[in-house]
């Protein structure tokens, strides 16, 4: 397996890691008493004290310590800094659970027309019916295919997404049954951010463990739910990748007791367009269109929680509510039972016009976007599961978890192989998670990926579990071929170097730099 051209390192690249290495960067070294990149015209005003103006307590005594360089020197200085950076634009991102797929580029010249990006949701709703068409026009499109009633645009994440459903679901309890109940049950296989939420909702969480197919636990289900159950949140297709095969039954078994059905959504990138959480018993959702929909994601944001929900909950969805008066889209405030604002004006407004045009251009073609990712996904674990161990024989869905228990007998762990794998010019797995699976190794390879990419991945996990049987120092020490080595990643957790400091060095906190 041949290391991706582009993934080399240049001279002068090495030459950079070494001024870095010595506490130095190079963007310092280059740095020369009197150099300017820019000089500013002859003041037009009276010059200002800036310590008079603001006070000791907003201005420093003395700026020192920043590099004195000319505008190329800083030009080059960052273009080169970029290019130590991993990129869906470079190849394959097979980080599990995440989606991170390629995004069409058409979606962010929508995004960015005039007219949509240029509006303020400040401005009167007159002016804002093109806005509201387009909001409503995806919340339409989201209503066919999650099988829901309707919803709500307002939550900027996933995680805001699940408060506001279980929000939803409190709510709704208190107001038909006079209590919002005790507790919120959690498969072990859900997203970690499921047991968060619940607790700030104010539930209690009770966890139900998975059988050996890493399935919900049924059987023992139907012993814990009872009166004081609220909720189940519902990961589907789970972290492990698998459908959760009783859904519909889960659904029947909650509803028999006054609970609801929330189902994490943020895997829908495996069911859209082919299966319809509301047909199978979910009362509520969140979906992610920063995963699914087309919006970049990564590095903090943009994103977007939509929830959707069954008739039931409408009177409750936060406000304001995206509703039609006359004909015509439009603003409802006044909802009385109403969970209030979860965030500013009506949503992140350029994720979902990304959202939009993306549903609009595959239409039905939806579904094959799906299948494509699922069969992307099973053809890696049909071409790996002879290598890696498999921990669950469920048909895989978008993704197929793996452990690191065969390559664990030379000393070689789930975190090896993804660093070794950097050398073969991918983007690492995710590893160690779902934590159900000791050691494991999350692949999603996603829709975006062709049979040639996924085979030049096939061939660096093949490749890797061969080093990790005959030559497993190779792999415990890599990466060798980056810019940078292996981090003490503990070290950046505990002791993270969140700014700059004069007389630092550029990545002070980085070990092991060639």
């Amino acid at each position: 397996m041949q290391n991706r051209e582009n993934m080399a390192p240049t001279d002068r690249i090495k030459k950079a890691s070494r001024h870095v290495s010595q506490n130095e960067g190079v963007i310092f070294a280059e740095s020369a008493q009197g150099k300017r990149g820019f000089e500013l015209p002859p003041l037009d005003v009276p010059a200002v004290d800036a310590r008079a103006a603001l006070g000791s307590d907003f201005a420093r005594e003395t700026i020192e310590g920043f590099p004195e360089v000319s505008e190329i020197e800083v030009l080059r200085h960052f273009t080169r800094l970029s290019t130590w950076n991993y990129a869906i634009d470079l190849g394959m991102y097979p980080l599990g659970s995440c989606t991170m797929k390629y995004n069409p580029r058409v979606n962010e010249f929508v995004a960015r027309l005039d007219g949509i990006a240029t509006e303020h949701p400040y401005q009167p709703l007159e002016l804002s019916k093109g806005c509201l068409k387009i909001m409503r026009l995806l919340l339409d499109c989201l209503v066919e295919i999650t099988g829901m009633d309707t919803g709500t645009l307002e939550p900027a994440a996933g995680a805001q997404g699940e408060l506001t459903g279980l929000l939803l679901i409190r709510a709704y309890l208190e107001d038909t049954q006079g209590r919002p109940r005790k507790k919120v049950l959690i498969p072990d296989s859900a997203h970690g951010t499921n047991p968060a939420t619940a607790v700030i909702a104010g539930y209690e969480v009770e966890n139900v463990r998975s059988d050996e197919r890493g399935q919900i636990d049924l059987p023992r289900l139907k012993e814990i739910v009872n009166e004081d159950v609220a909720a189940m949140m519902v990961t589907n297709p789970s972290t492990l990748g698998v459908f959760e095969q009783s859904i519909a039954e889960v659904a029947r078994l909650l509803h028999d007791h006054g609970a609801l059905l929330y189902m994490d959504g943020a895997n829908m990138n495996a069911l859209a367009g082919v299966a319809r959480p509301g047909d199978f018993g979910v009362d509520v959702m969140h979906l992610n269109l920063h995963k699914t929909f087309s919006t970049p994601h990564g590095g903090g944001g943009p994103g977007a929680g939509p929830v959707m929900v069954k008739k039931i909950l409408e009177p409750y969805l936060p406000v304001p509510v995206l509703a039609e008066r006359n004909g015509q889209p439009t603003l409802e405030n006044h909802r009385p039972k109403s969970i209030g604002r979860m965030r500013a004006f009506g949503g992140n407004f350029g994720v979902l016009v990304r959202a939009l045009a993306y549903t609009l251009a595959y239409g039905p073609g939806m579904r094959q976007a799906t299948e494509d990712a699922v069969l992307n996904a099973n053809y890696i674990r049909r071409k790996l599961e002879d290598v890696y161990d498999l921990p669950f024989d469920s048909p895989s869905m978008h993704e197929v978890v793996f452990s690191d228990a065969r390559q664990k007998k030379n000393g070689v762990n789930t975190m090896d192989i993804a660093k070794r794998l950097i050398d073969y010019g991918f983007h690492p797995y995710t590893t160690a998670f779902p934590l159900i699976v000791p050691g494991a190794l999350m692949i999603e390879p996603t829709e975006s990926e062709s049979k040639q990419e996924c085979d030049l991945f096939v061939d660096a996990m093949r490749s890797i579990a061969e080093e990790a049987a005959t030559n497993p120092e190779i792999v415990k020490t890599a990466p060798h071929s980056t810019r940078v080595s292996r981090l003490d990643e503990v070290t950046a957790a505990r002791k993270p170097i969140l700014r700059w400091k004069p007389q630092g060095a550029l990545l002070a906190s980085v070990r092991g730099l060639k």
